[in-house]
């Protein structure tokens, strides 16, 4: 099929969706990505021209009402905001990264109203989720009201995550049975209605891939709430970034630059900061505001968390990292903070040694020399060892024990 000829909606998806797919095993090459990714975005816009021109869908109708084939058509928009969200910037510039947030943003509210229009599309978790997300679009949490404990935040990310879990089993799952493959080539082959509406034949295993598209549309609802409150997240970051310069027209920066040609290079060097477009070849001497006088000039001066808990500016946590950096060069064992003297010393201290008694202590006093003056220690001492020895005279060794028993 040329260029030229119309498509037909079913070609025309089919080759938007080889497009989507093939954007994950594209090589590191931004230019490529980028054709591949402008392509895709086209042909997913273009479905969506066919589909408006043939009134696929509409309000009237009920899910029973829908064309099995006509099921992966409702994914359009869904596909259109992941996509529009990869869009590489061409300069990194968060007034351009906020259009096309806006854009993602519309595409994803396209989806989400047109499975409401449903009946049974959407299930009553996810219609509050849609009725909390039109009160507040920009506020909108999975969480809900309790999205401000840290605790309510981290319950719900892995309610969602395990939810989420659950879905990719279930549509795995089904895509793994062989009713599915079978019933996928009979829908394929059915060409009746399907070049003019992507419609197909009624064939013995219809519901079992009707059951994997409807499988499939919930896990996209479910990765697109999650979206919405990823793109608010992103554009309160891009709300706090520092207002962009205004461009000065071109005559009157020609004019500038003639008027101060033969003064101070100073003035000139103001005049392309000011407007942004200064050489990158270009050389200058001037340093860098310091920090703490750039984080005034940007609000820095204000609280670093808000009520909620989140980052307002910028921060350094200056004492863990002295500590780490303290760490870097250091033995990977504890090094000794005292000598054994001192350690000796306080333990004396706080009396953890004790001192005195035993055999070297009654040693000890005995030599002591202050005792030589100490004559009445010294007398019975004496009188002591004489009784000693008169009980030695009248006892001599052996008197006590005549028959010699032992």
């Amino acid at each position: 099929m040329s260029d030229q000829e119309p498509r037909s909606l079913k070609a025309t998806f089919a080759a938007a969706e080889e497009k989507r797919l093939s954007l994950e095993n594209l090589p590191p090459n931004p230019s490529d990505y980028a054709d591949t990714l402008s392509a895709a975005i086209k042909l997913y816009q273009s479905c969506l021209s066919q589909i408006s021109i043939l009134s696929l869908f509409s309000s009237n109708e009920g899910l029973e009402d829908l064309n099995t084939n006509d099921l992966p058509y409702l994914l359009v928009n869904y596909h259109l905001a992941e996509l529009i969200q990869k869009i590489p910037s061409p300069t990194p510039s968060p007034a351009e990264r906020k259009r096309l947030l806006d854009q993602a943003r519309e595409a994803y509210e396209r989806y989400l109203h047109l499975l409401d229009s449903y009946e049974g599309l959407l299930n009553p978790t996810y219609k509050k989720r849609l009725e909390r997300y039109t009160d507040s679009p920009t506020e909108f949490t999975v969480a809900g009201a309790s999205a401000s404990d840290p605790n309510a935040r981290r319950n719900a990310k892995i309610a969602n995550f395990k939810a989420e879990k659950e879905l990719r089993q279930k549509l795995a799952y089904l895509r793994q049975r062989p009713e599915y493959a079978a019933a996928d080539l009979e829908l394929d082959d059915d060409e009746s209605t399907t070049d003019q509406t992507g419609g197909g034949g009624n064939t013995g295993d219809e519901e079992v891939v009707r059951s994997v598209h409807l499988a499939h549309l919930d896990l996209c609802t479910h990765l697109t709430f999650q979206a919405l409150e990823s793109l608010n997240r992103e554009m309160e970051v891009l709300n706090m970034a520092p207002r962009e310069p205004a461009s000065l027209p071109s005559a009157q920066l020609r004019g500038n630059n003639q008027a101060g040609a033969g003064n101070d290079m100073g003035a000139q060097d103001d005049l392309r900061r000011r407007q942004g477009g200064a050489d990158p070849r270009d050389y200058s001497d001037r340093l860098d505001m310091p920090l703490s006088r750039l984080q005034g000039i940007l609000g820095g001066s204000g609280p670093i968390l808000s009520k909620e808990g989140r980052p307002l500016r910028p921060f350094t946590l200056t004492g863990t990292r002295q500590e780490i950096a303290k760490g870097v060069f250091r033995p990977s064992h504890n090094l000794p903070t005292m000598s054994i003297d001192e350690y000796l010393e306080e333990e004396r201290r706080r009396g953890g040694i004790i001192e005195g008694g035993g055999e070297a202590s009654w040693k000890a006093g005995e030599k002591n020399p202050d005792d030589e003056d100490d004559h009445e220690k010294l007398d019975a001492e004496t009188m002591k060892a004489r009784a000693w020895d008169e009980f030695v005279e009248a006892n001599p060794k052996g008197a006590g024990n005549t028959l010699n028993r032992g």
